[in-house]
């Protein structure tokens, strides 16, 4: 085989480049999509990038039993031209399978394994073949040298078009469709550049139009399985880089899922939110102005404005998709009584553990409707360092009250909150709530010392509260305090244990 032209050798290295993105972004598309289905991001993290960096071990491993024979160039080309070929497949059907899998309660884990392997091992055995191809061209040095850059790069170029561009504007689906297109079409270009490789022109041609009409495909067919992964009907659904929004109806009954997570009914959210939000407003008696964190669907903020008084609502949330669905939903915007157009509503996006520290204080009440904190993520707007940047932005009589998961089901993150917010000296007062969708609902209303609480009389009552209902609603049952011996720590950025707390079912010692 005579040696390689220059174009030749730019194919072979921009092939690799773009292997090494497409690769990267279908294990962050694995990544996301676990974490979406089995609930626990931190595990299908370690599982996935554990196994694709293991399996890179083993194509490369693997790699060394290509022999080149008689004709090792172009042995090893086709090698590596096949590797290009099976990559492509593996981007069309991966997260199809897992969704499917999901669908009929089968063995996720075991899927989400195997794919992993397999795009690891194909990953695993390109810089070897291509190394070993430019070495007869040039030095070894020189040829590792372009081989690991353009590779490094494409992994960069991939890991930042996935969370920018790809996920948020194509979703999962479309993007692995896009994604299987991509190795398809580099092989094709490499039966063109490559005479040796002739024989696979016309079918790798062929296959394009079949592949981008799969990949077309893919939309239809992928909201059909999510459909069938809810009880009601699916009425609206976005993607955006934080989440996979999915609102459900029927009967009057909305719905709202986070990565598949149950937020609310709308037949009973109004027990959460008037819990959340009219303790504190009612205890604190005059509140003018009010700092909301996360709520982007409106609810919470709907209950805020009923107070004549408040003056100013600042509301921080991380996704601008879900702001934009709940001011243009009809179903969603109906049900939040169009609250985020209200003009003493200011919407301020971005992360609450940062942004905050830019709010102009101080706040007569500062409410946190955060997810549950199931991750580090999330856990640290629970941690002793959010809650000292919010107390800086609390005025000397605020008050401060978050939404604590359930009590009775996961006891020890109310328990931990209390603990964290006592090592800001703060005066913590729990309480629950029955909320018919999830079951007993806690939270942890926080002030300074030397504070009295004197209860203002509303002046309108909700479906759930009113003024008997906020005296007697302090009173926390025993079976939702802990019990005496057990051990509860504050979180803590250094030493995070919130999100374990929330993963632990019922009392139990460590």
């Amino acid at each position: 085989m005579p040696p390689f032209s220059a174009l030749q050798v730019r194919v072979l290295l921009v092939t690799a480049a773009l292997s090494s993105s497409v690769g990267l972004v279908l294990e962050l598309m694995l990544v996301t999509q676990a974490s979406y289905l089995l609930g626990d991001a931190a595990l299908a993290t370690g599982v996935v990038i554990g196994t694709f960096l293991a399996a890179m071990g083993l194509g490369a491993w693997l790699s060394q039993f290509v022999d080149g024979g008689e004709r090792p160039m172009q042995r090893l080309l086709g090698a590596f031209l096949l590797v290009e070929i099976c990559l492509s497949p593996l981007c069309l059907l991966g997260p199809l399978a897992l969704f499917a899998v999901f669908s009929v309660d089968g063995p996720l884990w075991l899927v989400l394994v195997v794919v992993t392997v397999m795009v690891g091992v194909l990953g695993g055995m390109e810089v070897p073949l291509l190394t070993r191809l430019l070495e007869s061209q040039q030095h070894l040095r020189t040829a590792l040298a372009r081989v690991l850059a353009l590779d490094y790069l494409g992994a960069l170029l991939g890991s930042l078009l996935f969370p920018l561009l790809l996920l948020p504007v194509f979703g999962l689906l479309p993007t692995a469709g896009l994604l299987a297109m991509v190795p398809l079409i580099s092989s094709a270009v490499l039966c063109w550049v490559f005479p040796s490789c002739r024989r696979w022109r016309w079918p790798l041609s062929g296959a394009l139009p079949l592949a981008a009409l799969a990949a077309w495909a893919l939309v239809p067919l992928g909201n059909r399985i999510e459909d069938g992964l809810y009880d009601d009907p699916v009425v609206g659904r976005v993607q955006s880089r934080h989440q996979r929004i999915v609102l459900t109806s029927r009967r009057g009954d909305l719905r709202l899922f986070l990565d598949g997570n149950l937020q609310f009914s709308s037949l009973d959210e109004y027990r959460y939110h008037e819990a959340l939000v009219h303790p504190a407003l009612a205890l604190h008696g005059q509140p003018e102005r009010v700092l909301l964190l996360g709520a982007g669907d409106g609810l919470a903020a709907r209950e805020i404005l009923r107070w004549p008084g408040v003056r100013r609502l600042d509301l921080v949330e991380l996704d601008p998709q879900m702001l934009q669905l709940a001011r243009a939903h009809p179903f969603l915007r109906r049900l939040n009584q169009a609250s985020l157009e209200d003009p003493r509503v200011h919407t301020y996006v971005g992360d609450a553990f940062e942004l905050v520290r830019r709010l102009k204080a101080p706040y007569d009440v500062v409410i946190a409707d955060f997810p549950d904190p199931d991750s580090p993520v999330v856990a640290r707007l629970y941690s002793v360092t959010f809650y000292g940047r919010l107390l800086e932005r609390l005025a000397p009589g605020g008050l401060l009250v978050t939404q604590a998961s359930t009590p009775f089901f996961t006891p020890k993150v109310m328990a931990s909150i209390q603990a964290t917010r006592a090592e800001l000296n703060l005066i913590t007062r729990p309480y629950s709530v029955d909320v018919p969708s999830f079951g007993p609902w806690g939270f942890v209303l926080a002030h300074r010392p030397g504070r009295s609480l004197q209860l203002a009389t509303p002046p309108f009552e909700g479906r759930w509260f009113d003024r008997a209902q906020l005296e007697r609603l302090f009173v926390l049952p025993r079976d939702l305090r802990p019990p005496e011996g057990v051990e509860v720590l504050p979180n803590r950025l250094t030493r995070p244990v919130l999100d374990r707390y929330q993963r632990q079912p019922l009392w139990r010692q460590d």
